[in-house]
């Protein structure tokens, strides 16, 4: 691809099968200037990237002109994807003690407008919409008027014999003259083998040697396996864009002290809107006044609502359940994350994976083949052997349409988006088909410590109390820290809330570098010290050493408070494992999965976290430390998935085989790594690596269910045992139950 590559995305309405994919990508990379073509059936998208000499208007009219409906979605640069960086700083124990208190676009290139196709019909599949009823689709009504024809010819044969065979014609053309002319349009776009010229081959054939019965029923059962081909496709479209469902088309906008209604995509970045308990939020933003409970089970899949307050996240469709909210909106509509994840599933699902382009490959010289062998069977037996001609041709017809690649074609991709789309709705994006297989073979995860395996800021785990009682331990501690944005001053502050404790006023606070924080407080001078500067000040007894070294061989961080001249006790604070962590780890272990955390964290604290998780521990590395070592468990043959929060450790992102951002929809976490979890469970990373394995799964079946079904029926047509109705049941029916199997990865799975 050239740097001044260009890349247009359009929404392309009536795909159902892969064959419609295939069929517009050869089109499409036959056109001048186009240098790449990515089509997702499931999606209904079409990525072209192109240089500035390409006809955008053409490439439409291309698209229509074999039968799809097509728009434009957008043009932006194109530049090569590279992995980023998605894994989180690794802070080492925080030195509390010295911290202060101060309190594009291309212009000329115009889009083409969308365009209506129309000569609707002038490709095998349809055209219409997908997610109406399918009897209103042009699809459905042709379907009906063959079906229809074919029950009249039966009819009306039967009373008038000496007719029959005309209006069996009569009735296959009703269904075949849209099907022949696609098949045209196909070749003259760089398809000759197509399933539409294979069933008009076929069915022409037919009449020709007098089954002119047969050739009607075969056009008709082609066109109801094409019809629910086209059903089965729809609902995996809609698992995706059910989500842009969630989010509530109107919103309660503040302008001057009035509320008014307004449409949720005209929300601009820093409105103010209102959000009433129990109504969907409209856009992504941050809480301004308000407290309550947060639903977020329809972003990140998790199911118990998390409490949110002021400066707190909100996601676009998730539910306010408890007390009304103002919300400052961050994201326009167009760029929120519900979105964002819709976008970034529908472009993954334009990615092949490595089995898909393997297949694809095949069956460029599998159809071919498969028209030479119906050619032999057909000519050779009655040239060399005898046969009679027009037994044999008829078999050759029937290999024809049994050797039709759609169900094969179909296997990789239907399971693919399945999962893609299943995945985004448990909070577990994708990027792209090749992800999805590479993550299924892991056999080694390594993961950062801060943010990843813990929650990713310290909390208070101990107060003890040495000369006065462990409230006052906590209220003059907070108070001195009051104002203070140091996370381990954070940590204290946050459990005086939750303890709902009063402060005194403080006076003189000042920070004394390297040692702690003082200041006057209920009129008695106070200082928040480390166990160092707290001994040069006063002798601790043994006892009081021993507690304070027992704590940070946990990993703890210790502040020891004085009270005048009295030591009146000291907090212990550490960064603690997420709640799941432990869960998660056992799940990639039972699986036979190594785990190793990778921390830039001193030793000793990293060495705590990992006795409470049993993961194996690598602590103070510098990002070229952790990229050697994943290279050295690639070296020693494993498949390496390095999984952080979605900010540094490029150089170890880089050299992973698989990088799994953490985080809750940030830009980060969205849009760089391989692959994300939303909501930030461990447990996920595990419930990936199944759901990969799962969908390789649903692909093998998905390959034995098409070659078998065609190998039974190929045998059973040479032997005479079956004929043309068997084999276009052979295609359209094995690529229906193909399409079906691959949706039950749609069912919702339980996580851990």
């Amino acid at each position: 691809m050239t740097t001044n590559a260009i890349q247009s995305r359009y929404r392309v309405d009536g795909m159902d099968c892969a064959s419609c994919a295939s069929k517009i990508d050869t089109a499409i990379r036959r056109m001048p200037g186009v240098s790449d073509v990515s089509v997702s059936v499931t999606a209904g998208t079409m990525t072209v990237r192109h240089d500035a000499s390409s006809d955008l208007a053409a490439i439409a009219r291309k698209v229509t002109g074999l039968g799809y409906p097509v728009s434009p979605l957008g043009q932006k640069d194109a530049a090569p994807t590279m992995k980023g960086s998605c894994c989180g700083p690794d802070h080492g124990s925080h030195d509390h003690h010295g911290h202060s208190h101060a309190h594009d676009a291309h212009e000329g290139h115009d889009h083409a407008k969308p365009v209506v196709a129309e000569t609707i019909g002038l490709h095998g599949h349809d055209h219409g919409p997908t997610d109406g009823s399918w009897w209103k689709s042009r699809k459905g009504k042709l379907t009906i008027a063959c079906g229809a024809a074919v029950v009249a010819a039966y009819g009306i044969g039967h009373l008038v014999p000496s007719i029959a065979s005309v209006l069996f014609i009569a009735a296959m053309l009703v269904g075949l003259i849209p099907i022949a002319r696609r098949a045209i349009m196909a070749a003259m776009a760089g398809t000759p083998f197509s399933i539409e010229m294979l069933m008009t081959i076929a069915a022409v054939g037919a009449v020709f040697i007098n089954a002119g019965e047969e050739a009607a029923a075969v056009v008709f059962l082609f066109l109801v396996g094409e019809l629910l081909e086209g059903v089965a496709a729809g609902k995996a479209r809609a698992s995706i864009q059910a989500l842009t469902a969630l989010v509530p088309k109107t919103a309660l906008l503040e302008e001057n002290g009035q509320t008014r209604e307004v449409a949720a995509d005209s929300l601009s970045i820093g409105d103010i809107i209102l959000v009433r308990p129990g109504d969907r939020i409209p856009a992504d933003g941050t809480i301004v006044s308000g407290e309550g409970a947060i639903d977020e089970s329809p972003v990140t899949g998790e199911s118990t609502p998390v409490n949110k307050g002021v400066d707190a996240i909100v996601f676009a469709g998730t539910i306010n359940a408890v007390s009304a909210l103002r919300i400052r909106v961050t994201a326009a509509a167009a760029d929120n994350t519900i979105a964002r994840v819709v976008k970034l599933v529908e472009e993954a699902q334009e990615s092949k994976a490595p089995t898909e382009r393997f297949i694809d490959r095949f069956s460029r010289y599998y159809t071919p083949g498969v028209v030479v062998v119906a050619a032999l069977v057909a000519i050779v037996p009655p040239l060399l052997l005898g046969g009679i001609w027009s037994e044999w041709i008829y078999k050759g017809l029937a290999i024809l349409l049994i050797g039709c690649p759609c169900a094969l074609v179909i296997s990789t991709p239907a399971a693919i988006a399945a999962s893609l789309s299943s995945g985004a709705r448990r909070g577990l994006l994708l990027k792209g088909g090749a992800v999805l297989e590479n993550i299924g073979r892991v056999t080694a995860v390594a993961l950062d410590k801060t943010g990843t395996l813990t929650v990713g800021k310290p909390k208070v785990t101990e107060i003890i109390a040495f000369d006065r009682s462990e409230r006052d331990v906590l209220v003059y501690a907070a108070a001195l820290e009051t104002g203070s944005s140091h996370p381990l001053a954070m940590a204290i502050l946050a459990r005086a809330a939750e303890e709902n404790l009063t402060l005194p006023p403080v006076n003189d606070a000042r920070a004394l570098g390297g040692k702690g924080v003082t200041a006057t407080v209920n009129g008695a001078e106070t200082f928040l010290a480390s166990p160092k500067a707290a001994s040069e000040r006063l002798a601790l007894s043994g006892e009081q050493m021993a507690r304070i070294t027992a704590l940070n061989d946990d990993g703890k961080t210790v502040s020891v408070l004085f009270i005048g001249d009295i030591l009146a006790g000291a907090i212990a604070m550490r960064d603690e494992p997420r709640a799941d962590a432990l869960a998660g780890l056992k799940a990639l272990t039972d699986a036979g999965i190594r785990t190793v955390m990778l921390t830039g964290d001193n030793a000793r604290t990293a060495q705590a976290i990992g006795r409470q998780l049993g993961i194996e521990v690598r602590a103070e590395l510098m990002p070229q430390d952790k990229q050697r070592i994943v290279g050295e468990l690639k070296a020693e043959g494993l498949v390496v998935a390095k999984v952080g929060d979605g900010i540094n450790d490029a150089p170890a992102l880089a050299a992973a085989d698989v990088g799994i951002a953490m985080g809750g929809g940030t830009d980060v976490a969205l849009e760089t790594a391989d692959a994300a979890v939303l909501h930030g469970r461990v447990a996920d990373v595990a419930a990936m690596i199944g759901l990969s394995k799962r969908t390789m799964a649903n692909i093998r079946q998905n390959i034995t269910i098409a070659l078998g079904l065609k190998a039974v029926f190929l045998v059973t047509t040479i032997l005479g045992i079956t004929g043309l109705w068997p084999a276009i049941l052979a295609d359209t029916g094995a690529t229906v139950l193909v399409t079906i199997n691959a949706l039950r990865l749609l069912r919702p799975i339980a996580t851990s």
